[in-house]
C-alpha cells in the first residue's frame, strides 16, 4: 500500500477536516506521540464547539497521526508547571473530555495505535471505539504517583464494570484490542496493513473501516442520532422512571420535525429517506 496520507499542515497540532457528513479531528503531534499539551487541548475544545454547531456534520471521528493514538499528557510541558498551573491543566483536560463526551453528534475514537493515560481517557470520552489490532490501551497513572485525572476512574467502570476497571487502573496493565472487544470496551477491531507506512501520517486502513461505519451511522436521521445519544447519556445514571421520562422528552423533540415525516414517507414509498436535519 502507498504511504499513508501525511498531515497537510504540520504547523497545526489539530487538523479538522470535513468529509460530507463526517468531521475528522486529527491529532497532529506525531513527533511526540500526540501528547496532550495545552495548545492541543484548547484546539480540541474549539473544534468540538464549532463542529457541534454544524448541522451538516452527523458523525465525528478522532484519530491520531503516526503510530500512536495518544500518549496522554505532555509530561515535558507538565514538568515545568507550578502547582497552580498543574491544577489549571487538569481542569482544562477534564473540560476537553467533557466537550468530546457532550458533543451532540456520535463520536468515534479511531484508535490507530496504543494509547496511554490521558490518551486512553480521550478514547473513553468517545461514544464508540474502533481499534487497530496490534494496539494497546493502558492507564499508567498509578505507576507515576498519580491517578487518572481526566475521567478514567469514572468513565471506565461505567463502560466495563467496577471490578475490571479496578484491575486496569490499579495494575496499570495494558489491554489489547481483542480483549477490549471481549469486555465491551472496543466495538470493532481492524487488522493493520503491514505494508502501510504511518510514521508521519494517518492509517488509511483504519480510516477506511471507520469511514464505512460512520457513513452507515450518518444515514440515520441526524436529529434522531442527537436525541438518542442525549436520552442514553442523561438517563443512564437515573432510576428507570426518571430515565423513561428523559426518553419521552427526547422523543417528543422529534414529533414535529420534517425528518420524522420524511422517514414515514420513505418507509411507505419503499425508498431511502433524504434527511435534512430539520
Amino acid at each position: 500500500m502507498a504511504k499513508a496520507v501525511a498531515p497537510k499542515e504540520t504547523a497545526k497540532v489539530l487538523l479538522v477536516e470535513k468529509d460530507g457528513p463526517i468531521a475528522w479531528l486529527k491529532l497532529n503531534r506525531f513527533k511526540v506521540l500526540n501528547c496532550l499539551n495545552r495548545e492541543l487541548l484548547l484546539d480540541i475544545n474549539d473544534a468540538c464547539e464549532s463542529v457541534a454547531r454544524d448541522k451538516k456534520i452527523r458523525v465525528v471521528v478522532i484519530i491520531g497521526s503516526g503510530k500512536v493514538f495518544c500518549a496522554g499528557a505532555d509530561l515535558a510541558e507538565r514538568r515545568g508547571m507550578t502547582e497552580g498551573e498543574t491544577l489549571d491543566y487538569i481542569a482544562l483536560i477534564q473540560k476537553t473530555m467533557r466537550s468530546i463526551e457532550g458533543m451532540p453528534q456520535p463520536v468515534i475514537a479511531a484508535i490507530n495505535g496504543s494509547a496511554f493515560g490521558g490518551g486512553t481517557e480521550l478514547a473513553l470520552a468517545c461514544d464508540l471505539r474502533v481499534m487497530i489490532d496490534d494496539a494497546q490501551l493502558r492507564l499508567t497513572e498509578v505507576k507515576l504517583g498519580i491517578i487518572p485525572g481526566a475521567g478514567g476512574t469514572q468513565r471506565l467502570p461505567r463502560l466495563i464494570g467496577k471490578s475490571k476497571a479496578k484491575e486496569m487502573i490499579l495494575t496499570a496493565a495494558p489491554i489489547g484490542a481483542v480483549e477490549g472487544k471481549a469486555i465491551g470496551l472496543i466495538h470493532r477491531v481492524v487488522a493493520r496493513d503491514e505494508n502501510e507506512d504511518v510514521s508521519d501520517g494517518f492509517s488509511e486502513s483504519l480510516m477506511k473501516e471507520v469511514r464505512v461505519w460512520a457513513e452507515e451511522i450518518a444515514t440515520a436521521a441526524p436529529l434522531s442520532l442527537r436525541q438518542a445519544k442525549r436520552a442514553i447519556d442523561q438517563g443512564y445514571d437515573r432510576d428507570l422512571e426518571a430515565g423513561l421520562a428523559i426518553e419521552t422528552r427526547c422523543y417528543l423533540e422529534l414529533l414535529n420535525t420534517k425528518d420524522r415525516l420524511e422517514g414515514l414517507a420513505a418507509f411507505q414509498e419503499k425508498r431511502k429517506p433524504a434527511y435534512l436535519g430539520e
